[in-house]
């Protein structure tokens, strides 16, 4: 049956492709009016022919630089041959010489038969000029010449009385002949000469082969060889006729060349290849020179290139313009086919049925009548309750069907329980959508019917699960929210989250630090939806990032953990847990502040202790003061004192003011409160500030204290108020337990040492010891000794070596307790703390100017 009659929508535009990015684009683009989108689409053509173009030339381009790198490969492999082949040569007439020269040698040989020899030698070799026999003197025995051998070839030999009296040290006087001749008189070996100008005026270099007999070195075969000759007829036609062959020197001088003269071509050769002409040596280079002979052929192409296709250009756009004409005159012809398809479009396309405005069925799909069981002759023609409508629902169905032809079905499908022929039941979604003809009338329904009883049931699984989970997720004390990486969009958020920041994903934002895109894509080049649905196990498998973050709105510290999740729609998203942690925080802050009162209370108790002992110091420099004032003023009165004796009284009168002041100076520095403040300090000025206030109690018990600072320590980075806290702490300790003990004089030593060490854990530390005479103490006592309110003394708090810890420990150091044995007994109490050094700090000059120890025992002045 032919499928109704339809009329049709303005502007039909195909459904948008799945994926963010085409989404958006239609999204745009049927915001825009036609005569918009026929303009945007006429720049179609344009792009294809501007990108046709670039291709175009990036192909020149890759040709060309093909063609120079097959030049360049073309130039390295001619010279290489060409050096094989000279190499070739002069290798095989070496061993010619040589056999040459040991018969001469070995064997008396006359001046003839030396000739003979060297006459079919040069006769065979074009590239030889002569053969010269040279004795040991430098004299020539006998030499054969190419110029001889062209003039009479069956010349006799050369060796005449004049010539054999000829000396090569008149001939070539500190020449390079003489000085090849030398070197193969020292080597025994054969040797090459550097190149030179002979008589006639040509460039020639020399090989001396060594003539060697049972009384030594008996003279040399010298071989002169011409470069001209020698490229001439070694450098094959072939290869000469392709590329530029040149003997060159070291220095740069071009010797010869198959160009036919060294200065011929004055264009700059374009390739170069340079190789050292084996076995020769002695700065000979072979150089293979190619040269670029192409025209401005690529320029010209692409310019024709460029004209023709913008003629081609301007005819595909003018092809368009006509094209969109009839495109607009077809477009109506087709609108009643477009719009049916269309409407099939926006239905399911599973089951397909259409009624008329009267609700007779007028066709069916061959899906809709496998699903429902009935053919399609059962169904068409039908009229309310149709067939596949159940017996004992037909009053829910006939109230749809009015609703349906109402127009008020539900956009999103309705779900109804159909009955097959055989009788049994399925769960349906039917989709209604409603048919228009050509003139814009409402002609019937088109309906859509899905299968969904599988679907439902796995939808009914998912929700109860889903159930399970958000009832578990909704009853955390924490936030939970879950955010897309491409989109920014809250796509979870449970309870607390919603109680705390509402549905705002700007608070996610911030409980992370802004940092919701990973590196991986921030870092990259690619745009966020080139990440859409690809697998995330190298980001979700990455762990959690942990963090503390204080939120303004809410006044509350969150403890947050982030990382990195695969949503259920394959893209990327971030899940966040923020813990309330403002209790904890609160707590730690106070006891921060506790920590701090007890420092500052100790140092109180400290300096309570030491009152009297420091009143009784301070009484001794004011009666110095007192008795000096007094003795100048009698003096004044009598007129028995000069200028010189009352200035050096007032001098003494200042000192003891001075020092007076220091002590109250020192006093109030130690006990003045202050916020923990590091910064770089000398370890001398914290043990000097911290024995001039434990003197006092020390003269007070009559202990004697030892100092040993080491030289050229360190700097530290530290509070130095907290660490004169420590050790004054453990000095005063020391003093008390030698003198509760009423211990013998002998024993009343407590010895401060300061040294550098290097440790398996700190690595190189600062390390202060605090080593009395005492009587020690119990392990049992050792082991609780720095536990906060444990105390070793009746009347103590059991705060101050706790504190000393505290205080160490937040330095990054390490503080411990020892008793010292002599055998089985005690005899004494060691106190170790260490602070780590700062691998950059540098060490304190100053103290090396300093005693390594000092009695504290002595009278001031």
């Amino acid at each position: 049956m032919p499928f109704p009659a339809s009329t049709p929508t303005p502007s039909p535009v195909p459904p948008p492709p799945p994926g963010q990015t085409s989404r958006l684009f239609w999204r745009w683009w049927r915001k825009q009016s036609p005569s918009q989108q026929d303009r945007y689409a006429t720049l179609g053509p344009l792009v294809s022919v501007l990108l046709f173009l670039v291709a175009i030339i990036a192909a020149f381009w890759y040709l060309r630089n093909e063609e120079i790198e097959r030049e360049q490969e073309s130039v390295k492999r001619d010279t290489e041959v060409v050096q094989q082949q000279i190499r070739m040569r002069l290798v095989e007439n070496q061993e010619q010489l040589l056999r040459m020269a040991r018969e001469i040698a070995m064997k008396p040989a006359s001046t003839e038969a030396f000739t003979r020899q060297a006459g079919d030698f040069v006769r065979a070799r074009p590239e030889v000029t002569s053969v010269t026999w040279v004795q040991a003197d430098a004299r020539v025995r006998a030499y054969r010449s190419a110029l001889s051998l062209s003039m009479d070839p069956d010349a006799p030999s050369e060796d005449t009385s004049a010539d054999a009296r000829l000396d090569w040290r008149e001939q070539f006087p500190g020449g390079e002949p003489m000085q090849a001749f030398q070197q193969t008189r020292e080597r025994g070996s054969a040797v090459y000469s550097r190149p030179y100008i002979n008589a006639q005026g040509a460039r020639t270099i020399q090989l001396h082969m060594p003539l060697v007999d049972r009384q030594g070195f008996a003279g040399t075969l010298v071989t002169e060889y011409a470069l001209e000759s020698l490229m001439r007829y070694l450098v094959p036609r072939e290869i000469a006729s392709r590329h530029a062959m040149s003997l060159v020197e070291v220095s740069g001088v071009v010797l010869t060349s198959t160009v036919g003269g060294v200065n011929e071509r004055s264009a700059k050769p374009t390739f170069v290849h340079d190789v050292v002409v084996t076995p020769v040596g002695n700065g000979l280079i072979l150089r293979g020179m190619g040269f670029r002979t192409s025209s401005n052929l690529i320029g010209n192409t692409l310019f024709w290139m460029v004209v023709a296709l913008s003629g081609f250009t301007l005819w595909t756009l003018m092809g368009t313009l006509r094209h969109m004409r009839r495109r607009s005159q077809i477009q109506k012809t087709l609108v009643q086919e477009t719009n049916f398809r269309r409407a099939m479009e926006n239905s399911m396309l599973t089951g397909m049925r259409t009624i008329d405005l009267e609700g007779r069925i007028t066709y069916v799909n061959p899906a809709f009548c496998a699903m429902s069981g009935f053919s399609e002759e059962e169904l068409i023609g039908c009229v309310p309750p149709y067939p596949y409508w159940p017996k004992d629902r037909l009053e829910e169905f006939n109230r749809m069907f009015q609703q349906e032809l109402l127009g008020r079905s539900p956009m999103g499908g309705i779900e109804v329980v159909m009955q097959r022929r055989d009788g049994s039941q399925f769960d349906a979604r039917m989709y209604v959508s409603p048919l228009i003809d050509a003139q814009g009338d409402q002609t019937g329904w088109m309906t859509s019917v899905t299968n969904i009883t599988e679907a439902k049931r796995v939808r009914d699984q998912l929700t109860a699960a889903h159930e399970r989970f958000t009832t578990v997720l909704e009853g955390l004390d924490a936030a939970v929210s879950v955010v897309s990486v491409q989109r920014g969009e809250l796509l979870f958020a449970n309870r607390s989250y919603r109680l705390w920041f509402g549905a705002n994903p700007d608070a996610h934002v911030q409980l992370t630090g802004g940092q919701v895109m990973p590196d991986e894509v921030i870092d990259g080049d690619e745009s966020v939806d080139d990440f859409g649905g690809l697998p995330a196990h190298s980001l979700t498998n990455a762990g959690s990032d942990t963090r503390e973050v204080f939120m303004e709105g809410v006044q509350k510290w969150f403890d947050v953990r982030a990382r990195y999740v695969q949503w259920t729609d394959g893209n990327l998203a971030q899940m966040l847990i923020a813990t309330d942690v403002t209790v904890r925080r609160q707590s730690e802050e106070a006891a921060a502040r506790q920590a701090e009162k007890s420092q500052f209370t100790s140092r109180l108790i400290t300096m309570g202790e030491m009152a009297s002992t420091v009143a009784h110091e301070l009484n001794q420099p004011l009666a110095a003061i007192s008795n000096y004032c007094s003795g100048m003023i009698s003096r004044v009165q009598a007129g028995s004192i000069d200028n010189e004796q009352l200035v050096g009284a007032l001098e003494k009168t200042s000192r003891q003011a001075q020092r007076a002041g220091q002590i109250i100076h020192r006093i109030r520095q130690f006990v003045k409160r202050s916020e923990p403040q590091r910064q770089v300090c000398r370890v001398r000025d914290i043990t000097d500030a911290v024995l001039e206030l434990a003197v006092f109690e020390m003269k007070r018990r009559r202990v004697t204290l030892n100092s040993a600072v080491a030289n050229r320590l360190p700097q530290l980075m530290a509070d130095p108020i907290l660490i004169e806290q420590v050790l004054l702490n453990l000095l005063k300790n020391a003093a008390e337990a030698i003198d509760s003990a009423q211990m013998p004089q002998s024993r009343r030593l407590i010895d401060l040492r300061v040294q550098l060490r290097r440790t398996e854990e700190q690595g190189q530390v600062v390390e202060f010891s605090v080593t009395d005479g005492g009587p020690g103490m119990k392990e049992e006592m050792l082991a609780r000794l720095f536990e906060a309110f444990h105390s070793t003394k009746a009347e103590g708090l059991g705060i101050g070596l706790s504190l000393c810890r505290s205080i160490i420990e937040s330095h990054h150091g390490r503080i411990k307790a020892e008793n010292i044995y002599n055998g089985p007994s005690v005899t004494g109490c060691r106190f170790t703390f260490t602070l780590p050094v700062d691998n950059g700090a540098v060490a304190d000059f100053a103290d090396s100017g300093l005693p390594p120890s000092n009695d504290l025992l002595a009278d001031n002045p």
